[in-house]
């Protein structure tokens, strides 16, 4: 799409020229990157079946990681306007998983956490100047506070917690934050009834183990630090006892392409790994495995909140924030030695997990557990000024997961 085409659409001075069902709100989705694309995927679903409401997607220029983010909002198939359009146009609300240029928007915004919630600091950039104290991720001061104004006008955190840290980082902040909790998190709790599905769609048997690898991004992370992992688990495990299956951090996949990151992982995949594609999967593997080699990423941590063993194959300390969810599990979970055995070290892991522990990692992540539909449904329609619908708000469940191919393609 040309970023000086404009986008026809039930919105705007042209509203009513072509329009079906005419609506009585519009709703922009500002994605930032692939993965605050899945965290929306996950929540606008709470507007979009009201017949009302009229969602606009918009991918906006702010992120590093916009690689294959115009795919992924044709695939989802919803009508995408360009970013110039978007500024130009006024909507009843805008949504976003992630901050950065929404202070451009006419319309109140509401943002929400596309992670398990701020625990990772802001990555150090390269310099001659002296070291400083890094910002908690998520809790931005220069992205929250623009031109003497705070951006949002509901900020929603997963954990009361969350509070203490806007108000250390950012105190002007705290009269628009909404303790919503984590609908990623109440979506696996409610879709663990599948597990069985789940493990069918992985071709996962009786009398063999699932285990899940997931690699957060960047140079600390697991893949970063081992870029051989996935070789090495499927060298160690037997496939008579052991089904493997991995889930990258999308920005692995929008940096480097879809086709180079499942080529560098063609000989894993010829020996049993399953590839999972950036956009969804990873939450059915977790329903379903039995185990989880991660990091420092949400993804590992909602594993161990959702009752699965955890075992570290890298944890960068430095890169999170003292006392946060994040840290506590890198306190407890054990780490993975990799000139040992996998397998031993895999049952070991289980007895570091009782159902206490897994119940302390949950109650660090999300401070209303089950109501974060009802909650971000509640706010969104009070931003637009508009009745709530009748029904309950429901997050949809967790879909059947599909791998990818060793040309990055659905596999059949």
């Amino acid at each position: 799409m040309s970023n000086d085409e404009w986008v026809p659409g039930p919105f705007g001075l042209d509203a009513a020229r072509g329009t079906t069902v005419p609506g009585q709100r519009t709703v922009l989705a500002v994605v930032h990157h692939l993965t605050a694309g899945t965290r929306l995927a996950e929540v606008l679903p709470l507007l979009e079946s009201d017949r009302r409401i009229q969602v606009v997607y918009t991918a906006a220029p702010s992120s590093h990681f916009t690689g294959g983010l115009a795919d992924y909002l044709h695939r989802l198939g919803g009508l995408t306007v360009p970013w110039s359009q978007a500024i130009r146009t006024p909507f009843d609300l805008a949504v976003a998983a992630s901050n950065g240029r929404l202070e451009s928007l006419h319309a109140p915004v509401l943002t929400l956490p596309h992670g398990s919630g701020p625990g990772k600091l802001y990555p150090r950039i390269e310099g001659a100047g002296p070291a400083a104290p890094r910002p908690v991720t998520g809790v931005l001061r220069d992205r929250l506070v623009v031109g003497g104004r705070v951006v949002p006008s509901a900020y929603v955190l997963p954990h009361e917690r969350h509070l203490r840290l806007l108000e250390r980082d950012c105190p002007e902040a705290l009269p628009v934050a909404v303790v919503g909790g984590d609908p990623c998190f109440d979506r696996l709790v409610e879709s663990r009834w599948r597990r069985a599905a789940y493990r069918r769609a992985f071709g996962v048997g009786r009398g063999r183990r699932l285990v899940l690898v997931t690699s957060t991004w960047g140079a600390h992370s697991l893949f970063g630090r081992h870029p051989d992992v996935l070789f090495r688990v499927a060298a160690q495990l037997s496939r008579e006892e052991y089904a493997v299956v991995a889930a990258l951090h999308p920005g692995i996949w929008t940096i480097s392409g879809r086709r180079q990151v499942t080529r560098w992982h063609t000989d894993c995949l010829r020996h049993g790994v399953r590839l999972l594609p950036p956009e969804e999967g990873w939450r059915a593997a977790l329903i379903a495995a039995d185990h989880v080699i991660g990091d420092h990423g949400s993804v590992t941590y909602y594993g161990a909140a959702l009752g699965v063993p955890v075992a570290l194959g890298a944890f960068a300390e430095d890169d999170v924030e003292p006392g946060s969810h994040i840290s506590r599990l890198g306190a407890i979970a054990p780490r993975i030695d990799w000139d040992a055995p996998l397998s031993p070290q895999l049952r070991a892991s289980t007895g570091c997990f009782g159902e206490d522990v897994h119940a302390a990692l949950r109650t660090e992540l999300t401070s209303v557990p089950g109501r974060a539909a009802q909650i971000l449904r509640r706010e969104m329609y009070r931003l637009m000024r508009l009745a709530e619908p009748d029904h309950p708000a429901r997050l949809e469940p967790v879909p059947l997961p599909y791998c990818v191919s060793r040309d990055g393609l659905r596999a059949a």
